[in-house]
């Protein structure tokens, strides 16, 4: 078979979630399928660190789409041009959108629906985008990925799509993210917290994480306890940032709040197990994948009690109500001093993280691939 896939997440130096689950899903598969050709469809140069075998063949198409105008012009006038140039049988998409001018099949991959969640979050073009555009897209793909039962629940609830249409592959965190030894424990708290336990964010920063209820309940904690805990939010800027920005500057404990940036997947994988807890507040998540990687490396992890979280971590996380700043410190006060539910949420986590593999996701979009090139 010739498999387009497009690739324009696979971004050198800034990779992120549609990068992070490009990498994973697709370099096995072309790795497990050499008899196969693999197209990686980039939207501007790309590095070669990215083409993870031989018969991976990439090619570049413009222009770089980062807005509806592009994307209307690289789904739908460009792409079908290579399509038919490369003779492609199928045309895998795991950012969301798919081509709806093109005869190929495709196999286009949902994460979730936020959008129709909290669309105040999203800019007002964007929004007129999928708005116009997810249900065209959803009706046009021969098959539907998604990363969880809640995503899959939440397509067939608010578009009338045919249930066998829709496939459910969950997430996994990857193999880096592994306990430390104390002796890496403390460097890297000396270089990032003076030595200090830290809870820890990781994950980009917009509203939807609702990093401001973070901000507001670390307060609180710190109020009440008085303790020299920090706290790591591991993450670049993304967008509508002002807010957060702005409570930052005038926020009572900003010197016990680190801002990291954007970190490399190895730094951060340390960063994590070095944490005395991961805090993911976020709003809505079709998975949330950050979560998981601190179960993997003995970090217990507070999770908003929304959306696909409770679905993944079941009895491995210790749950919150997102929208109440005072529920998120009490759960973050309850970790720092209950030794028994942090160690009995270390154990469930062990557990819980081996239910969810790459390598059995690789196999299981492998089959959808097969099953969306050759539905009629």
């Amino acid at each position: 078979m010739v498999i387009a896939i497009n690739t324009k997440a696979l971004l050198p130096d800034k990779l992120e979630g549609f990068g992070y689950y490009i990498e994973e899903i697709f370099s096995r598969i072309a790795k497990n399928h050499p008899e196969h050709d693999f197209y990686f469809f980039f939207d501007r140069p790309f590095d070669k660190k990215f083409i993870y075998a031989t018969n991976i063949h990439p090619i570049v198409i413009k222009p770089q789409a980062r807005f509806p105008l592009a994307w209307t012009i690289w789904y739908n006038w460009m792409l079908p041009i290579y399509l038919k140039r490369i003779k492609a049988d199928v045309f895998i998409s795991p950012d969301g959108f798919c081509s709806l001018t093109t005869s190929v099949p495709q196999c286009l991959v949902v994460h979730d629906l936020a959008f129709l969640h909290y669309p105040q979050f999203i800019s007002k073009a964007h929004l007129r985008y999928y708005q116009k555009n997810t249900k065209r897209f959803l009706n046009k793909a021969k098959i539907v990925v998604t990363v969880s039962d809640y995503s899959r629940q939440d397509m067939l609830q608010h578009f009338q799509l045919a249930a066998n249409k829709i496939q459910v592959i969950g997430n996994a965190a990857n193999a880096i993210f592994q306990p430390v030894t104390e002796a890496e424990s403390e460097s890297i708290k000396t270089k990032y917290t003076d030595g200090a336990e830290f809870f820890i964010y990781t994950g980009s920063i917009h509203p939807r994480k609702n990093l401001i209820n973070l901000l507001k309940a670390f307060s609180l904690f710190k109020k009440r306890l008085r303790s020299n805990m920090k706290l790591v939010i591991a993450g670049r800027l993304a967008w509508k940032t002002e807010e957060f920005t702005k409570l930052l500057a005038t926020f009572k404990f900003r010197n016990d709040v680190i801002i990291t940036g954007y970190l490399q997947r190895n730094e951060l994988a340390i960063l994590t197990a070095s944490a005395y807890a991961m805090v993911y507040p976020s709003y809505f998540e079709g998975f949330a994948v950050p979560p998981l990687e601190a179960l993997q490396c003995a970090v217990p992890a507070i999770v908003a009690n929304s959306s696909a979280m409770p679905e993944v971590g079941a009895d491995a996380y210790l749950y919150i109500n997102p929208e109440s700043a005072e529920d998120i410190a009490e759960k973050m006060m309850l970790i720092y001093k209950d030794e028994n539910l942090r160690s009995r949420l270390i154990a469930n986590g062990s557990e819980r993280v081996k239910l969810y593999n790459w390598d059995d996701a690789a196999e299981k979009m492998w089959q959808c691939i097969q099953l969306a090139a050759t539905t009629e």
